[in-house]
């Protein structure tokens, strides 16, 4: 591991899924020091051991400790990266002057970069040295972060092109409390967090509408044909979907009342405006964000996606949602699998 650096754990970013994680490897005697945007949080995480605006209720871990100083969090050895994709970028170069070649980056952003087309992997191999590139994890699955600072059981994917990184990110994590898997699909793993939450949408949106269990079960189903066939498209794995960070990612966030993603679309069914609903959530709801990344690919790699399409065009494009759903009964019938 690099000189210099302490054997703690740093996580940057202070929403939800980055307080559980800090809380969970707090609650394994690790010390972690949390990094928040957020003045208030930090304040909040510091003297009174919770983060009442993101995740409400849950009394964190006492050796849990927050800072907004970057170069302060980025002196541990093991450092999971829980930011938003639409700042990634800024976050990483904020980082970079601080980092030594033998840390552990873990990546838990989950979509795909607008302008580029690009997922985090590939942004950090674009923005860190070779020798800390090649030690970058990332982390998948289905994940509610209230569960996990609640303790509940969970079980999750950590995917390195370095088997050694992902051991260690498995080692970290893992108790009786939370099981962590090992991979080494790196772009399969990255896919599967993304497409999941536009699959969700549209979930949530055939809900709005009240359109029955039949039409969310051919939602999920014919989503994570399209997950599975964009994968194939950009190297993946295929049977990296059909485990816990593809299918089991997008049951959960399809499903669970938890899901931002599903929130988003039960209310656009209902008929709300996509202004007002995401204007008054406090977390991101990736999807929104993602469906115009994954349908701008799609078209570039001439990859149909025709739920994720139809997501996009009500998304982006003011399409009725009952509109989208005729539209998407209403194709040319085929086999299913070709």
């Amino acid at each position: 591991m690099a000189a210099g650096k302490n054997p703690g754990v740093s996580v940057i970013g202070g929403g939800a899924w980055g307080t559980a994680l800090a809380n969970h490897v707090a609650g394994k005697g690790v010390p972690v020091l949390l990094w928040a945007h957020e003045k208030e949080v930090v304040e909040e995480v510091n003297g009174s051991h919770s983060n009442s605006l993101f995740l409400p209720g849950i009394k964190l871990d006492e050796k849990t400790a927050a800072t907004g100083d970057l170069q302060n969090a980025c002196s541990n050895r093991m450092i999971f990266f829980v930011v938003p994709s639409h700042v990634m970028e800024t976050v990483i170069k904020g980082m970079t002057p601080h980092l030594t070649r033998d840390q552990i980056i873990v990546s838990c952003t989950k979509g795909i970069e607008n302008r580029r087309l690009k997922l985090p992997s590939e942004i950090f191999d674009e923005m860190l040295s070779p020798e800390l590139s090649k030690n970058l994890a990332c982390l998948s699955g289905p994940s509610f972060a209230r569960e996990v600072a609640l303790g509940l059981p969970t079980a999750i994917t950590a995917a390195s092109r370095s088997p050694e990184s992902a051991a260690a990110v498995q080692g970290v994590l893992s108790n009786a409390k939370m099981r962590v898997y090992t991979h080494d699909d790196l772009i399969g793993v990255e896919l599967g967090g993304a497409v999941k939450n536009v699959v969700a949408i549209a979930a949530g949106i055939s809900d709005g509408l009240k359109l029955g269990h039949n039409a969310r079960a051919a939602i999920i189903t014919r989503g994570l044909a399209e997950m599975a066939r964009l994968g194939r498209g950009m190297g993946a794995r295929e049977d990296t979907f059909s485990g816990l960070s593809g299918i089991g990612d997008l049951i959960l966030t399809a499903t669970g009342d938890l899901s931002r993603n599903r929130t988003v679309g039960l209310r656009l069914g209902a008929g709300e405006p996509l202004e007002k609903i995401t204007g008054g959530m406090k977390a991101v709801a990736e999807g929104v964000l993602t469906s115009k990344a994954i349908f701008e690919l799609a078209r570039l790699k001439n990859i149909e996606m025709p739920v994720c399409g139809e997501v996009y065009l009500v998304c982006h494009a003011g399409k009725d949602p009952r509109a989208a759903v005729g539209d998407l009964m209403g194709r040319k019938l085929r086999e299913e699998f070709y």
